[in-house]
């Protein structure tokens, strides 16, 4: 009986690889996101590029400094992101000059905004 049930499970288990059907392949056409370098210190942020073009960016966010800061751009907000440690942010940017910040309070004041070009 339970050599029967073990020959069933395997049978199954080689039916259900047999039907896995691979993932498709990415659309023509399709554009990828723009990737961008953020570093975070107290009290400025250093981005990889300084424009963008319209689209979906993926910001890679560093912090070099020595305590907590976040970024914020296009109506979205990074975590918090420890010293040390780091996190990512994906928007959709459109064309024009897009402010970006950091909301830990007093830090803006104290330096940490921008803005970075997007065509």
């Amino acid at each position: 009986m339970i050599a029967r049930s073990l020959a069933v499970a395997t049978c199954v288990a080689a039916l259900a690889l047999l039907l896995v059907v691979p993932a498709a392949p990415a659309a023509t056409g399709a554009t990828k996101a723009t990737t961008i370098t953020v570093t975070m210190k107290e009290f400025k942020f250093t981005l990889s590029k300084s424009s963008a073009p319209a689209g979906a960016v993926l910001f890679k966010i560093t912090n070099k400094g020595a305590v907590p800061h976040d970024f914020k751009i296009a109506g979205k907000k990074s975590a918090t992101i420890a010293a040390g440690k780091t996190g990512v942010l994906t928007v959709v940017l459109k064309k024009g000059n897009q402010a970006y910040l950091c909301t830990v309070p007093g830090h803006a004041a104290a330096g940490m905004k921008g803005s970075i070009k997007v065509s």
